[in-house]
């Protein structure tokens, strides 16, 4: 039975080949994320490695909001008196206030904003030279209006000794002189790519604290023999738990694993990418062997009539499959450890100074590859094993491959599993049970849908094929295409699933900027706006003598200034946004009262969107605690909710409040509202001229704040079509594997249409056809399945600002001509065999 199962496999090694790229596929990108987050893990570690050199430990009150992913912490600021406690405990040689925090920006020769690379702009207080910081060139900061600067910066910038610098701190631009450049150890010029300017203690704790005589931490240097591990104890119990103590080690994992996020964002999605590989392969795998096991069915026969057991058969078909996968695993593990190595070198080049580690395939890489590859190629494979178990000897009689059954189990599995779906997509759209019940819901629907797909095969084929009908080729095409529903379903849904995802993401992602960009064009009265890259408000700072003058010009009716921060709501991360003039903001955004009054709130009193009083379960009248990023929490009263609005979905604190609470404490956006009669384009220079000195914001009109907007949506898509891309790959082996397999199938039917008359070039018109219509088939049905589910998750999305449903007609007409392209590219490889078929030897086969 071995030799047998061996000799079946070489027999069609090219068929099995074909459905195993599929499997090729998904361990490349499960194996390739792996990869490179080792690679990338490790070229982390090291370049932190030693960032802490200097430090023995550090103490730092716990900051008032967590931040959240790829945000900056505001550390409280400590003062004196708790330095002088650090340095009477026992243990302790050296005790001293330190300022370093986000926020420092440096303004270019060109007067714009020094670009990073997505490090942090620190401003800091001088520490002195250390095992981990020595000054190049120049002297330390010796009086209030020098600085020194880190390598990494003076190189990307163009700056030396003696240079004027203009910095962005919590205030107006300021001006120094570059008294010294200073480098790390291990010759590095930054860390992390990070940008640092290190001013005098008092100057950095005016500007980056905004209190005199404050320290953002406290660093300690241990005596000569004391344990690190009991000093730090020490120092907590003294500070207590309003204050956390690390060592340097702690201090340089926690900013090595911070500097991860992209690696989380790339591993995600080149995950993404084996998931649809994986769920798209399976249809293949199933089809090629239901197609194979159904042409061996005489062969299967005369191994049941010469003794072989159900067991051995379908022992034999799981071999197949496994030498199948493991073939596959090994080639998707290989291709992996490629794309790992050149994913890792071009994400290192994103960051200055990131050298790449040495390549690494970390043992999960290789388990979880053949992991993948083979179990998935055996799950698919057990199917069409336990249909060739059931094969009776006495078929060796019959003359080809049985007909199709009803399959009466498999539509009652696909309904059942559809139903399952439906609810648990309800049951995650419109209820709290969140994000893993959605994906199982979208898994099971797929699955179920693909089950029910022979339904609908035939008619939906044979009307698909009229648009092919008119010759004689694409009528043959047309019937071949419809003579096996279940064989073209199966076949159909690699290309149903992965159009049914992009189109279902491209719903979603169409409703959700045509309701964006409808409302801004609706509700917005600014015709001019001024704010950082991308509508960023955290960073960006605007001078607030700047914006009365802006009040000033001729034109301009209202000024409505801006805040925007992360604080807490009760126990729960919320944003929180405070305008200088509530009463202007709420004119020139459109803001609609919805409950309560919004008018005019107090001190003392907060106003917030409809939707995040509703999920924070609040009602006008109640009392709100609200921690902001510094200071204690405040308790207001709920005056009244607004309307949502995607330029104002958050809580809306007093102007004074976010003066002493928010992060930054100059406004961040600005909204300008004209005069009736007003041109646009002559206000505009006028404004832009004024806010000169702000250099992180530009002044922007109305519809190129929509467009702003609109680019995230784009960039979403780029994505979606990257996935489509990888499904159609997949579809495209499907489809030739069927094809292919089809022709064998009807060798002798296609030797007798050749011996009547049909020419090469019809015959090749006539496979192109069946390929064609089967092509088509997965892409009108996946646009469907896509479409509806892409409404019902925008519909859900009601609390996020999604207030419009829209189709993406314009990708769906692409995603059909795409199919079309599929399925004409499919076809060239089984219409060349078809065409070249030996006619004798073709009517004579058996």
């Amino acid at each position: 039975m071995l030799k047998a199962t061996l000799k079946s496999l070489l027999s069609r090694k090219l068929r099995l080949i074909l459905s195993g790229l599929a499997v090729v596929l998904a361990v490349m990108f499960v194996s390739g994320s792996m990869v490179i987050r080792d690679t990338l893990g490790r070229s982390i570690d090291a370049q932190f490695a030693g960032a802490y050199d200097d430090t023995d430990l550090q103490a730092s009150l716990k900051p008032k909001v967590d931040a959240d992913v790829g945000d900056s912490e505001v550390i409280p600021v400590t003062d004196a008196a708790a330095v002088e406690r650090v340095s009477k405990v026992s243990g302790v040689e050296r005790a001293r206030g330190v300022v370093q925090a986000e926020g420092a920006r440096v303004l270019g020769k060109d007067g714009k904003l020094v670009p990073s690379t997505g490090g942090p702009r620190y401003g800091e207080s001088w520490r002195g030279e250390s095992d981990l910081i020595a000054l190049r060139s120049g002297h330390e900061p010796r009086t209030d209006a020098e600085v020194a600067i880190n390598a990494g910066l003076a190189e990307k910038a163009g700056f030396k000794v003696g240079d004027r610098i203009q910095v962005l701190t919590t205030e107006p631009q300021k001006t120094f002189t570059v008294a010294g450049v200073f480098g790390y150890s291990g010759d590095r010029d930054a860390i992390g790519g990070e940008q640092t300017v290190a001013f005098t203690e008092p100057v950095a704790q005016k500007l980056m604290t905004g209190t005199p005589g404050g320290f953002t931490g406290i660093t300690v240097d241990t005596a000569s023999g004391a344990s690190v591990a009991a000093v730090k104890a020490a120092i907590g119990k003294e500070l207590g738990d309003t204050f956390r103590v690390a060592t340097g080690e702690e201090l340089s994992k926690k900013a090595s694993d911070k500097s991860r996020g992209v690696l989380d964002l790339m591993s995600q999605l080149l995950l993404g990418f084996a998931a649809v590989a994986v769920l798209v392969g399976i249809f293949l795998i199933v089809n090629t062997f239901s197609i194979i096991i159904a042409q061996r069915m005489r062969e299967l026969a005369l191994l049941r009539a010469l003794g072989a057991s159900p067991r051995q058969v379908i022992g034999s078909v799981l071999l197949e499959s496994f030498v199948v996968g493991l073939v596959a695993s090994a080639i998707g593990l290989a291709a992996g450890v490629g794309i790992g190595a050149l994913g890792a070198k071009m994400l290192a080049g994103t960051t200055d100074g990131l050298k790449v580690a040495p390549l690494g395939v970390p043992a999960s890489a290789v388990i979880t590859a053949f992991a993948v590859g083979i179990l998935v190629t055996m799950f698919s494979a057990l199917f069409p094993a336990l249909k060739a178990a059931k094969v009776a000897p006495i078929s060796v009689i019959r003359a080809a491959v049985n007909p199709e059954g009803k399959h009466r189990k498999q539509t009652w599995t696909g309904g059942i599993l559809f139903g399952l779906g439906i609810i648990m997509l309800a049951l995650g759209l419109f209820g709290s049970s969140g994000i893993a019940l959605i994906l199982t819901g979208v898994l099971f629907t797929f699955v179920g849908v693909a089950l029910l797909t022979p339904l609908v095969s035939r008619p939906t084929v044979w009307a698909l094929g009229a648009l092919f009908a008119r010759s004689l080729p694409g009528q043959l095409g047309r019937r071949n295409s419809a003579r096996n529903p279940r064989r073209t379903a199966v076949t159909a849904s690699a290309m149903m699933i992965g159009v049914a995802l992009v189109t279902a993401i491209s719903t979603v992602a169409v409703s959700s900027e045509n309701s964006v960009t409808d409302e801004l064009s609706r509700d917005l009265k600014a015709q001019l706006v001024a704010m950082g890259e991308g509508g960023s408000a955290a960073s960006a700072t605007i001078d607030p003598a700047a914006l009365t003058a802006v009040g000033q010009v001729s034109g301009v009716k209202n000024v409505a200034a801006a805040m925007l921060d992360s604080g807490k709501v009760g126990k729960e991360a919320a944003g929180v946004a405070s305008w200088q003039d509530w009463g202007k903001a709420r004119e020139v955004l459109g803001l609609k009262g919805d409950k309560g009054n919004i008018d005019s709130p107090g001190d003392g009193e907060v106003v917030m969107n409809t939707a995040t009083a509703k999920s924070h379960d609040l009602k006008t009248g109640d009392k709100v605690v609200v921690q902001l990023q510094r200071g204690e929490p405040h308790t207001y009263v709920l005056a009244g909710t607004f309307k949502d609005s995607n330029l104002a979905n958050s809580v809306v604190v007093p102007w004074a409040d976010a003066q002493t609470g928010f992060r930054n404490k100059l406004p961040s956006q600005a909204f300008f509202q004209l005069e009736d009669g007003a041109e646009t384009a002559a206000v505009q220079p006028k404004i832009e001229g004024l806010l000169k000195d702000s250099p992180e914001v530009s002044v922007q009109t109305k519809s190129d704040v929509i467009g702003q907007f609109s680019q995230g949506f784009a960039m979403m898509l780029t994505v979606v079509q990257a996935l489509l891309g990888v499904a159609m790959l997949i579809a495209v082996l499907g489809i030739i594997n069927t094809l292919a397999l089809s022709i064998l199938e009807r060798t002798k039917e296609m030797g007798a249409l050749r011996a009547i008359g049909l020419s090469r070039g019809q015959t090749v018109r006539m496979i192109m056809t069946e390929s064609v219509v089967i092509s088509l088939f997965g892409a009108v049905l996946g646009i469907t399945v896509g479409g509806l589910l892409g409404l019902a998750v925008a519909h859900a999305m009601k609390d996020q600002g999604v207030s419009q449903l829209s189709l993406p007609w314009a990708q769906m007409l692409a995603y059909l001509i795409g199919a079309m392209v599929v399925g004409v590219i499919a076809s060239l490889a089984p219409a060349r065999r078809g065409a070249r078929l030996n006619v004798l030897k073709a009517i004579g086969h058996e």
